[in-house]
């Protein structure tokens, strides 16, 4: 492929009137491609070349790009010229509030926002709201959205955080300028998969609650060991905070019940997005009742405010409530399919590493997979600060852009397979992924 030409002056016009030239600037990225078409399993920029997509919109097209059965809805909602007004409630809300909940039983009642960052401040604000308690405890390495509570200590180099400590907390490495040192105060920073730090930390501050993805999936895929978060649930009843699962990503990829019916622990608040709606902009917050209802609570001192124009905007909720009902379908059987999928692949780069001398493990969950240059699975951010070879990544992925596999170019990142993948699509992905790898290990 040549170097995109085409990408580079687009980019160059826009920054005369965007900041950076993009406008979520986590979207920026090096080589910076401009995509203009989506369909399936596919993918185009606008120099004309073709790939096969392992990005997915950050996940959120799951059933593939501009699925016919999706946009169908969406088109059906316009035809019919439904319209957003600001005042009572829509035709679409309630069934998609049903529809959800019998998806996931563990939740009991939702309310709809237009991203998931605003589901993750929502669930922190009612948190607060219930204990009356400000402090809020975060992951090393976890990803929940751009709001002060959250916007730190993701891709966090060791000069800033420090060695492992256990038991103990992490300094506050802010993603965002503007955060208030007031506000860093309340919010601590403990490692995945470390109960000891949590029960640290909570005999220390008056913690509202604990928000995490039950996967870690912003730094590839880091799995909980086993009885973590069942000893996140058994600290949360014992010291009096709120358990919170960001299903953001992993929320309907896995299971259509999200990870929380696969692990088996109930949430006392859950975040959803992406794959919803696939990739029409929507975010969920939902669960217990008694904590959702501080939403309308009578007393208007316990009240938590929620309010945006467009939530639950019609289009986008035909567009989820299309989703779920194709996602639920027998007659579709997405699981089955993604799963058959993902082993595929498992199988097809486990036996490419083999051939070579490079440390490697391939972690996967269901649809969703990351290839660690490491000799084994990691447990927390700092085991792959420590063991990782970035470089390589990075290399490899680049190489796999250049042969028209586009996993996003920073390493660790998640690749996701959606239902639009084929058999074919992964076995030309294995083929390239062959010739990557041969290429990297005779420089």
């Amino acid at each position: 492929m040549n170097n995109w030409p085409k990408s580079k002056a687009l980019l160059n016009k826009n920054e005369k009137w965007i900041p950076g030239g993009v406008v979520s600037l986590n979207r920026k990225s090096d080589p910076n491609i401009a995509f203009t078409k989506g369909k399936g399993s596919r993918i185009w920029d606008i120099d004309g070349n073709e790939y096969i997509d392992y990005q997915a919109g950050f996940a959120s097209a799951f059933l593939g790009h501009n699925d016919p059965d999706i946009n169908g809805a969406v088109k059906k909602s316009m035809d019919n010229h439904e319209v957003l007004m600001g005042a009572g409630p829509t035709t679409h809300e309630g069934e998609l509030a049903a529809l959800f909940c019998a998806c996931v039983p563990t939740v009991e009642s939702i309310q709809v926002t237009c991203t998931g960052s605003e589901a993750t401040y929502h669930a922190i604000r009612i948190s607060r709201a219930v204990t009356e308690k400000d402090h809020v405890i975060i992951i090393q390495g976890g990803y929940n959205g751009w709001h002060n509570d959250v916007s730190a200590n993701v891709m966090s180099s060791l000069e800033d955080i420090g060695p492992r400590v256990s038991p103990g907390e992490y300094p506050y490495d802010s993603l965002s300028a503007g955060v208030p040192q007031g506000h860093k105060d309340l919010i601590h920073v403990v490692n995945f998969n470390d109960l000891e730090s949590i029960a640290y930390v909570v005999e220390k501050y008056p913690v509202a609650c604990i928000i995490l993805e039950p996967i870690l999936q912003n730094i590839g895929i880091v799995k909980p060991n086993e009885n973590y978060l069942k000893g996140l649930r058994e600290l949360a009843d014992e010291k009096g905070f709120l358990l919170i699962f960001d299903e953001v990503k992993t929320g309907f990829r896995h299971a259509l019940g999200g990870y929380q019916s696969i692990c088996g622990i109930t949430p006392d608040l859950s975040s959803f997005g992406k794959a919803v709606a696939n990739g029409y902009p929507i975010g969920v917050i939902g669960g217990k009742k008694k904590y959702m209802d501080y939403f309308n609570h009578p007393e208007k001192g316990k009240r938590v405010l929620i309010a945006g124009t467009f939530n639950a905007h019609p289009f986008t909720d035909a567009a989820a409530i299309a989703t779920l009902k194709k996602l639920s379908s027998p007659e579709f059987a997405v699981y089955d399919h993604l799963e058959n999928m993902g082993g595929l692949l498992e199988k097809g780069l486990i036996d490419i590493f083999n051939r070579y001398d490079k440390p490697f493990k391939v972690a996967r969950i269901k649809s969703a997979y990351c290839v660690y240059f490491m000799d084994h699975a990691p447990v927390d951010f700092h085991d792959i600060v420590l063991n990782h070879d970035f470089e390589w990544d990075k290399a490899y992925r680049n190489e796999l852009i250049h042969e028209g596999v586009y996993n996003f170019p920073l390493p660790i990142k998640q690749g996701s397979i959606s239902f639009a993948h084929t058999e074919k699509d992964i076995n030309e992905t294995l083929d390239k992924t062959e010739k990557v790898v041969k290429k990297l290990m005779t420089k």
